[in-house]
């Protein structure tokens, strides 16, 4: 089935496929550890039970993507070392160190307090249990910041020296950790994983809502997804065009693939909204495009000249079909997401939040819509920075493990069926639990939790908890 495929191709489509199943379970994991932290907060504050329902509720789905984010991490380290030796072997004295911080002080510390969150409210207290909780999210953003150091000094290498053996060796670590695009990349993922757990948050609440409006739980988790929608989206939007200008500046064969410009412009160059790419004649074919609009966005000057892929050997050009079109998926689903987030702000201005059966059923749809952008916005960065390991220094082609390609289609082949059965029955077991009313969800020692010192209620007993409508 994948004979005639070269070794290197086949590592290359077996890191795409494993990365892209690890990366949606941080990107979930982040937004939703920082989720709990706020909803615990909120019911210390105001002891209103349906924050503990709901941190009760999340935070077994946190627990469960958390543990899939962790196997599906593991097997990163595992190709790195394999098929990719040589990488590992003239980066690792830069890429080894910083990875192995993000283990020591991120894993560590989220791992560490990640028992206390789930069970130990009422072994160790309120304070304590909070703290634990504040402690996991600190964790999750903190190895967000180990590992975007690490891809981008890959992208925007800083700080090192070559020694004899052609291994990139350190020579300043301020400016490896802060290389030029970090700042840009790390406040572009946070904010996406924020708004991919919004997006599911809202999915869920709105799903809910569909069966019962009266739903205190419910309520409460759409009205907070909305919030985070509707005032995180534009923020987005903003950091995302402050990457592309640092990208252009350090990365500009990538902008142009981003953009379509096979050709140079002069005297400004056009924002070509839709076309095929067209990599043998060097065009986009049916175009539609808006004039000199891209160099306002990218040079904020109308006529001000840009540079297309004509300035670029045959042999530096990343793949334009790709990065065009996943580009643009990540852009549309942006622009998507805002038009959520202020049609439900509208909704909550007429006082109809929670009375608007098409806006629940726009969000439940969009609800999986924050993964597919992470995802796109991860192609574009990758396969932009072809044919590059380290940009501009080391060659994919070069970085390569002397692997045989059959070796590598038996353990790709080997990985789609163990990742389509794990995580598949992973995931499903994620949405069956979302589909669940939120007080199914309490168990007994939770339940202890809302009685305080009160006597224990027995297994399956039921909560008399009512739920009551409440104001947008």
């Amino acid at each position: 089935m994948l004979d005639g495929y070269t070794a290197e191709i086949l590592a290359r489509v077996q890191f795409a496929f494993t990365i892209s199943f690890h990366i949606i379970f941080p990107a979930f994991s982040i937004g939703l550890a920082s989720f709990l932290a706020v909803l615990n907060a909120l019911w210390l504050w105001k002891r209103d039970e349906t924050y503990l329902n709901l941190f009760n509720y999340w935070k077994k789905i946190f627990a469960v993507a958390f543990g899939m984010g962790v196997v599906s991490g593991i097997v990163m380290s595992y190709q790195i070392g394999t098929n990719w030796s040589v990488f590992s072997d003239k980066a690792g004295p830069v890429v080894g160190p910083l990875m192995a911080y993000e283990v020591l002080s991120a894993f560590f510390l989220e791992a560490g307090f990640l028992g206390i969150m789930l069970f130990g409210r009422k072994r160790v207290g309120d304070g304590l249990h909070m703290f634990a909780t504040a402690l996991v999210a600190l964790g999750t953003l903190a190895s967000a910041t180990w590992i975007l150091s690490v891809n981008s000094w890959m992208q925007t290498p800083a700080g090192f020296g070559i020694n004899d053996l052609g291994q990139f060796v350190p020579e300043d670590w301020w400016a490896i950790v802060f290389n030029p695009s970090f700042p840009y990349r790390l406040v572009h993922m946070v904010l996406a994983a924020y708004l991919t757990t919004a997006l599911v948050v809202g999915a869920v609440g709105g799903m809910h809502l569909l069966r019962d409006q009266t739903n205190a739980a419910a309520r409460k988790m759409f009205s907070m997804a909305m919030w985070m929608l509707v005032l995180v989206t534009p923020l987005q939007i903003f950091a995302g065009d402050m990457h592309g200008l640092n990208t252009l500046e350090h990365q500009p064969a990538k902008v142009m693939a981003m953009e379509g410009h096979y050709d140079s412009h002069p005297d400004g160059a056009p924002l070509i909204l839709f076309g095929i790419p067209n990599a043998e004649e060097k065009r986009i074919d049916y175009a539609i495009e808006i004039p000199k609009l891209s160099s306002l966005i990218l040079k904020h000057d109308l006529n001000a000249p840009l540079d297309g892929l004509d300035t670029i050997p045959d042999e530096d050009e990343p793949p334009v079909a790709i990065v065009f079109w996943s580009f643009r998926i990540m852009i549309a689903l942006g622009f998507a997401m805002l038009g959520l987030g202020l049609w439900a702000a509208l909704a909550r201005l007429r006082g109809r939040l929670y009375d608007a059966p098409l806006l629940h059923r726009l969000a439940l749809l969009m609800g999986p819509t924050g993964f597919v952008a992470v995802l796109a916005g991860w192609i574009t960065t990758e396969v932009g920075r072809q044919p590059f390991t380290v940009y501009g220094l080391l060659r994919t082609s070069d970085s390569l493990a002397p692997v045989a390609a059959p070796a590598v289609a038996a353990s790709l082949i080997a990985f789609i069926v163990v990742y389509f059965f794990v995580f598949g029955a992973g995931t499903w077991y994620i949405v069956a639990m979302m589909r669940k009313p939120v007080l199914d969800h309490v168990l007994e020692d939770e339940r202890d939790e809302m009685q305080g010192d009160g006597p224990t209620l027995a297994v399956g007993e039921e909560v008399a908890v009512k739920d009551k409508p409440e104001k947008n």
